[in-house]
């Protein structure tokens, strides 16, 4: 696709430059040139000068200069003569088409129509016109995964992760800010989000052992449509902010197994407030000492088993019904009853959004 687009500048520039001008690729071949019978023609020595520096070349009556500024330049224009006219002809070329590629690319490449789904960039109805246009395939399944990075890392983090997943034709590494990054994975018809996990587990992994960076992985739900991709990244978002409130240990939150942190987190802190005050009345939350707050939490992960709970603590199981009756009188909630353990763990869910979220006056 660039060799027709450099090839129709550089024709559209012959008559006004006076000199033979063109463009060789990666490989030092000639791609466009305005004396057609060029095309073709090999000029590797130049490359393998050109691998040094960014700046300009001589060779052979030709004047070279690489397309861009970076180190791992595609392209390369030339331009007949060694002089300082030559040169000017070449920085004027290089920045043109430098500049054009960029927008062809932005309107073209795939990765910048997936970015412009995910942040609500192109509309609805555009989206199947430019898949169309692009061959790119609308109905495969697809989840977000939303990666953050740490403030300071020695690798780029769009480096890491593309690494990983290397084959751009299925999967786009996406850049959304200096650390955060979205990964789009192409997944199996059929896989659930356990499947995903795995991914994420071994995106964690490897920048542990590898890049000994520890980073944090937000995944939405899998969709079958490519205009579902900006729902899933919303999800994603919303799984690593929920997760930051009630799964603080976790480094990968899946949207789906949020459960009622996804419904807390969504309400107005006012009305959190107003339901803290009904269960709680009196402050009774406040007067619950640390140790007291442990057996609760313990006997919710033993799932208010009375001996498995007591056996967990190390302590008499008298001791543990001792505790919860005191936690009864103090509170009104008898947590040996479902109804009332239910209760107590959502008023603790909500008094920990609070905690993180409080409200402003």
């Amino acid at each position: 696709m660039s060799n027709r687009l450099f090839q129709g500048i550089i024709y559209q520039m012959k008559d006004a430059v006076d000199r033979t001008i063109g463009v060789i690729d990666e490989n030092g071949v000639i791609i466009a040139c305005s004396e057609l019978s060029k095309i073709g023609d090999m000029r590797t020595g130049v490359r393998d000068e050109l691998a040094y520096t960014t700046e300009f070349v001589t060779s052979g009556g030709y004047t070279y200069r690489p397309i861009g500024t970076g180190t791992k330049n595609e392209y390369t224009v030339f331009v007949e003569g060694e002089d300082k006219r030559a040169e000017d002809f070449a920085s004027v070329l290089s920045i043109s088409l430098k500049n054009i590629k960029d927008l062809y690319d932005d309107k073209y490449d795939k990765s910048s129509f997936v970015k412009n789904i995910i942040l609500d960039n192109i509309l609805p109805s555009d989206i199947y016109i430019k898949s169309k246009e692009l061959r790119f395939n609308s109905e495969e399944a697809r989840v977000i995964l939303l990666i953050k990075f740490p403030p300071k890392t020695d690798v780029l983090p769009y480096d890491m992760v593309s690494n990983m997943f290397p084959d751009k034709n299925k999967d786009y590494v996406i850049s959304v800010s200096e650390q955060d990054i979205v990964l789009v994975k192409e997944v199996k018809t059929g896989s659930d989000i356990r499947d995903v996990e795995k991914v994420a587990k071994t995106i964690v992994d490897t920048m542990s052992s590898e890049f000994f960076t520890k980073v944090s992985i937000g995944i939405g739900t899998i969709v079958d449509n490519i205009k579902d991709l900006a729902r899933s990244y919303k999800e994603a978002q919303v799984a690593f902010e929920v997760g930051k409130v009630f799964d603080t240990e976790k480094n990968i939150i899946s949207y789906e197994n949020l459960g009622i942190g996804r419904l807390i987190y969504q309400l107005p802190t006012t009305l959190c407030e107003m339901f803290l005050a009904e269960v709680f009345k009196n402050g009774s939350l406040e007067s619950l000492d640390r140790e007291t707050l442990m057996t609760i939490q313990c006997f919710f992960e033993n799932n208010l088993n009375v001996s498995e709970t007591s056996r967990k603590l190390f302590v008499h199981r008298n001791t543990l019904v001792y505790r919860l009756e005191k936690i009864r009188k103090l509170t009104g909630l008898d947590l040996r009853e479902f109804d009332h353990a239910i209760t107590f763990k959502v008023a603790l869910m909500v008094k920990r959004y609070l905690t993180t979220k409080p409200v402003k006056f």
